[in-house]
This record gives C-alpha cells, structure tokens and sequence, in this order.
C-alpha cells in the first residue's frame, strides 16, 4: 500500500522515486487519470537522471491537440519494488499515468490534505 495527498489544488498526489543506475530523484506526482502513460517528467528532471531515450510517440492532450513525446527509460520504486517504466517528456508537474497505476485500487479523499491511497489488487484479493 502507498499514501499519498491530496494539495491544495485539489490534485491526488504521490511520492515516486525514480531511478537510473545509481541516480535516484524523489518526485512529488500528481495522479492524471487521463493520462495512460507511466509518468511524465520535466526535461530537467529527466537531465538530472541521466535517462536514456528510447523512442518518439505521438499523444493526444485534454484539449484533443496531438504533440509528440519523447520517451525515457527509468525505473520507479513503486510499492516497494523497482519498476522498469516509459517516461513521458513534458514540460508540466510531474504526473503518474493509468499504466502505472494498473493492477492497483486508487482511493482519494477529495478534500484538501485529504488521504490518498493505492493498493495492490492482488493483495485486497488475498485478504
């Protein structure tokens, strides 16, 4: 299980450690459930780490416009574990994609400092 909050924009956030090698940055991340990727980074971020690029892929934005991102390799320690993960290079927050989320239960208390939880599937059906 994973806790994190909700700010004062009223936006679920979570800590993510994302690593390379033996870089590691601790980024505060905001849930986007419209975003299917992994997680996104700012490119100074993704410079800081050093991440390798993999790929070009085109996206469609909220708005419907279409851009195209680079993609980076990285791995996240998520909920406990070190997570091989696409990048997502945008010049926004950092944010955590449904990808990343898949396979987990995302609970949010809408209120301002409110919980924010994230459960492994496989353990709510073990219980």
């Amino acid at each position: 299980m994973m806790q994190g909050y909700v700010n004062k924009n009223y936006e679920a956030t979570l800590l993510v450690v994302v690593r390379n090698h033996d870089k590691l940055k601790s980024v505060n991340a905001v849930i986007d459930t419209g975003f299917t990727g992994f997680l996104s980074l700012p490119s100074k971020i993704i410079t800081e780490l050093d991440l390798p690029w993999s790929y070009r892929d085109r996206g469609t934005l909220g708005d419907g416009s279409e851009v195209l991102f680079d993609i980076y390799d990285a791995v996240a320690i998520w909920d406990g574990q070190a997570r091989d993960i696409e990048v997502n290079a945008a010049e926004t927050d950092p944010l955590i994609g449904m990808s990343l989320l898949r396979g987990y239960r995302l609970q949010i208390d809408t209120i301002e400092g409110g919980l924010v939880v994230i459960t492994d599937l496989s353990d709510i059906a073990n219980n």
